[in-house]
């Protein structure tokens, strides 16, 4: 498992208060771990924080978790 990944499931995990092996890369943020518009919105700052990156506000792509493994993956790799 990626330094990237597990950083980005224990910020989840925590935010949610889930526990980090209820979480798959194909688990939906909204839909399977109960995440609201503001659990969102402090996600993306935990996650920005943490990886120094700026994510985009109205990225509807990322539903799942392995859509921001990826996304943040590639964000890293630029700002590398």
């Amino acid at each position: 498992m990626s330094d990237i990944r597990n950083k980005i499931i224990d910020i989840i995990a925590e935010r949610l208060s889930k526990e980090k092996d209820s979480i798959t890369d194909d688990s939906n943020v909204i839909a399977d771990l109960g995440a609201d518009s503001l659990d969102i919105a402090e996600i993306m700052m935990d996650l920005e924080d943490a990886f120094g990156i700026k994510l985009e506000e109205d990225n509807d792509s990322l539903k799942t978790i392995g859509d921001i493994i990826s996304y943040i993956d590639q964000k890293v790799a630029e700002n590398g």
